[in-house]
């Protein structure tokens, strides 16, 4: 960056351990809004892979997605399977203000990373948790991808054309989305922990982003 960005957020730290679209698109909304993001990567092993997946995502030498979504970023590498790894996370949570994550619902609590744990390190911090199928009900141990999320909260039926299946938009509508509520449900938990102190936990699942801008298409029919 060639200069500070000094948005609303400035001073609001932000640990993004996501990856793909829905957390680091939530991440990058927060930068570009002034919030120091500091993203955790994980490391290459066996000389394989290395920082997040879309690094290599896109056409030609400058992956020009990775630019936009990693912009007003910093980068830290930390393997969030071992107890080392687990240990920088913590390090970094006790003195941030909002913690994204986009893993499968359990899977930081695994790690040890889970809010209870965190929240026993800093009661403040804001937790952003962006699944497939949310964190509570019947689906929500299964893995989620944007595309069923997509079909599940109804894009997919109205999208094509009617002769023909379901189509996919051009863009990953269902990870973007999610990652915005995701957005909107820390800006308002900010707004909260002015009052009580404390940080909450925001739940966003793709498929509930989707249905959200239905519009009146399922009371309808």
């Amino acid at each position: 960056m060639s200069q500070e960005n000094r948005g609303a957020l400035a001073g609001i730290r932000v640990v993004e351990l996501g990856q793909l679209i829905a957390g680091p698109f939530c991440g990058q909304l927060l930068g570009d809004m002034g919030a120091e993001v500091i993203k955790v990567e994980p490391p290459a092993i066996d000389g394989k892979g290395g920082g997040d997946p879309m690094r290599n995502w896109g056409h030609g030498e400058h992956k020009l997605w990775w630019e936009v979504v990693s912009r007003n970023k910093k980068s830290v590498t930390a393997n969030l399977r071992v107890a080392e790894g687990q240990e920088v996370v913590r390090k970094l949570a006790a003195h941030a203000d909002i913690l994204i994550e986009n893993f499968k619902p359990g899977t930081i609590e695994k790690w040890g990373l889970g809010p209870d744990a965190l929240h026993a390190i800093n009661p403040r911090l804001i937790i952003v948790r962006v699944s497939g199928y949310g964190q509570t009900g019947p689906y929500s141990s299964r893995a989620g991808f944007g595309g069923i999320g997509e079909a599940m909260g109804g894009w997919r039926a109205i999208v094509g054309d009617p002769d023909r299946p379901p189509s996919r938009m051009g863009v990953s509508i269902g990870d973007s989305l999610a990652a915005t509520y995701g957005c909107m449900g820390a800006l308002a938990a900010l707004h909260a922990r002015t009052r009580t102190g404390k940080g909450q936990v925001v739940d966003s699942a793709l498929y509930e982003a989707v249905l959200q801008v239905m519009e009146s298409l399922v009371p309808e029919y």
